[in-house]
């Protein structure tokens, strides 16, 4: 007879792995061990690291060895090892087993039963093809899923994750729908997705799984057609867990962080302009509000005063271009409130925090990287390793933490061995 096997943890390989917000969920669900974790920016790799070892119980050189610097892209050496030098630049940082023997060394005769990842996701973004004169068709950044195909090719999992942002639903570089791209390859190495056609109805709001953000994301989820799990069960189950109801406010994620009011003149810390100081004396990592000149604290407090993220678009976009002197086309402030979920938080904070002014019009500041990572559903010790723009930066570009769980439970919840018992 055929017996449910006592369910050990999964495994999975997290590609593209950022500062560790999709592995992050997985290894939170309690079902799955992260085997290896592949990222090509440092300030992410280390952070990824120490989560690993302040929190996961991994070994320093355990967190070394399965947290990888490097460029997916450079597949062939990734899997193999080289010492021909494609690990230069990387080498130092990292286990030099790694370097020699690449994943192969590293994964041995383990199963990997699941592969995660976001591909870099500017080349399919909207905004990200607004602002290049070809519309990103020749960005070569279109086609890293083909890196991500060619893994799970290699190790052949029963499934796969794979996250992105909704303008990938309608990305058509070289003329040819990017969806069809993607649904080709994989079915070409034998694993089934949704129909292009369908890839509509993979479209996640975050929100809906107890995330403070209202952050739209494509979940692709592919099964092997050879043994694999049922690919509609598991979306199925990923869309009951949806609650479209129970919306976290960016109240409830961050109204409990200490305040912080603008300094009449600004003063220097440690070789820094500081332009706010916080109004008690209870310290909070990562809780530290980037420099505002007077003239920005000063449009914080109107821009919320005249109530103008309720305002026509030609109101916004009027008061940005009277309050700098310029003649944009584009809106350049927003605030959060506190009644609502937050809108994505993205990478551009690193830039400027203008489309996030905290919704205390006292405070008259953008929001602080651990604000970031709260409305992200980060956990509350999460440690973030690198400046500040790199804090937001890896945070805007991460998956919630939250929403990586509830999709870790979906696929768990279809993805388990059994065993035949005589």
């Amino acid at each position: 007879m055929i017996k449910e096997h006592s369910r050990r943890k999964l495994t999975f390989i997290d590609l593209f792995a950022g500062c560790g917000g999709l592995s992050e969920g997985f290894l939170a669900s309690g079902h799955f061990e992260g085997l290896a974790h592949i990222e090509w920016e440092k300030p992410m790799v280390e952070t990824l690291r120490h989560r690993l070892t302040s929190f996961w119980n991994h070994t320093t050189e355990d967190a070394l060895r399965r947290v990888i610097h490097f460029d997916v892209q450079q597949t062939d050496a990734l899997i193999n090892g080289t010492d021909d030098g494609s690990f230069s630049g990387y080498g130092k940082n990292n286990h030099p087993d790694i370097t020699r023997h690449g994943l192969n060394g590293l994964i041995g005769d383990q199963q990997v039963d699941l592969i995660i990842g976001g591909p870099p996701c500017q080349a399919y973004s909207i905004a990200g093809r607004a602002q290049d004169k070809d519309s990103m068709r020749h960005d070569y950044r279109n086609y890293l899923f083909e890196s991500f195909v060619k893994i799970v090719d290699k190790f052949k999992p029963s499934a796969f994750v794979f996250e992105n942002v909704p303008g990938l639903l309608t990305a058509c570089p070289g003329d040819i729908p990017v969806t069809e791209r993607i649904f080709s390859a994989f079915r070409k190495i034998g694993y089934r997705i949704r129909e292009p056609e369908k890839l509509c109805n993979s479209l996640y709001t975050a929100s809906h799984f107890g995330v403070p953000q209202k952050r739209k994301r494509v979940i692709i989820i592919g099964t092997n057609m050879d043994g694999g799990p049922d690919l509609d069960k598991i979306h199925e189950t990923l869309d009951s867990i949806a609650n479209p109801e129970c919306e976290e406010t960016v109240r409830t994620a961050i109204g409990h962080l200490p305040r912080f009011s603008p300094l009449a003149e600004k003063i220097s810390r440690k070789g820094a302009n500081v332009s706010h100081i916080q109004t008690d004396l209870i310290p909070v990592n990562f809780h530290t509000p980037r420099y505002h000149n007077s003239r920005d604290i000063e449009i914080f407090r109107d821009w919320i005063n005249e109530n103008m993220n309720r305002k026509p678009s030609e109101e916004k976009i009027a008061f940005y271009n009277n309050r700098i002197g310029k003649n944009s086309k584009h809106g350049k402030y927003r605030n959060l409130e506190w009644d609502k979920p937050s809108p994505t938080i993205v990478s551009h904070l690193y830039k400027d925090g203008l489309m996030f002014i905290h919704p205390d019009r006292e405070q008259a500041r953008s929001i602080t990287v651990k604000e970031a990572a709260l409305l992200q559903s980060f956990p509350n010790g999460y440690e973030f390793i690198g400046s500040m723009g790199h804090c937001f930066k890896m945070i805007g570009n991460a998956v919630p933490p939250k929403m990586a769980t509830c999709i870790a439970e979906a696929v768990y919840a279809n993805l388990h061995t059994v065993e035949v018992m005589e």
